[in-house]
């Protein structure tokens, strides 16, 4: 009987090694990186990054773009980023263990991108907002806009057409590793993060997945979703 444990056991041995972990994980922001840049996160010579790229585009896991002479590596599919959360979940709520207080971990538990969409605090308070006004109807096992969502979020400017033979789930939860609640992903969740991209309620920071608040958006989240934060 066929049995799905050998490409399990797979997959995980490809996550396992810590320098993939971290080169899969640099990438959940849903772009696209050098080796060269991918090294430095890494934390690994130029040589080995390339061998794990190599081995994660082979099972899979990443794809290669090419721009002019330069290749870009990203993540293959967002149900890789899922995937990725999701066993940031479980490592989450392992056994703790010590590590020193991380102004990096403070930010990415604030404010993050979870492939294309929004997480962390940020993302849950917005979740629970639209959750209590209406707009959205979301349970760990799916999600839907409603009307009035579907108003609230055109009206704000926000595209919410998909793309010719998108595959894409319009409107889904996703576990949220650091706060052990559902945010929300799929077009809607990606929407909502353009836009505030998009009007600078929200900027990147240099390095990582952490995304920081600006004065204008912590006054947008507040007045348009009714977030503190």
């Amino acid at each position: 009987m066929p049995t799905v444990a050998p490409m399990l056991a797979e997959v995980a041995q490809m996550v396992a090694d810590p320098g993939r972990a971290n080169i899969l994980s640099m990438l959940m922001d849903g772009h696209a990186l050098t080796a060269g840049e991918l090294a430095t996160v890494a934390g690994v010579t130029p040589q080995t990054t390339s061998s794990h790229l190599s081995k994660l585009v082979e099972r899979r896991l990443l794809v290669v773009e090419r721009r002019g002479p330069r290749r870009f590596y990203r993540l293959a599919t967002p149900l890789i980023a899922r995937m990725l959360e999701g066993m940031m979940t479980v490592a989450a709520s392992g056994p703790p263990r010590f590590q020193p207080p991380s102004r990096i971990d403070d930010e990415m538990r604030r404010a993050r991108t979870c492939y294309d969409h929004l997480a962390g605090e940020l993302g849950v308070a917005l979740t629970d907002s639209m959750v209590e006004r209406g707009y959205i109807e979301l349970d760990a096992d799916g999600g839907e806009l409603t009307p009035g969502g579907l108003t609230f979020l055109t009206g704000l400017g926000t595209d919410l057409v998909a793309p010719a033979r998108s595959r894409r789930a319009f409107c889904r939860p996703c576990l949220d590793w650091s706060e052990r609640r559902l945010h929300l992903a799929g077009r809607v969740g990606a929407a909502i993060a353009g836009l505030a991209f998009q009007r600078g309620w929200i900027r990147r920071r240099p390095k990582g997945r952490s995304v920081e608040i600006t004065a204008d958006g912590a006054a947008a989240f507040r007045q348009l979703f009714g977030v503190r934060i």
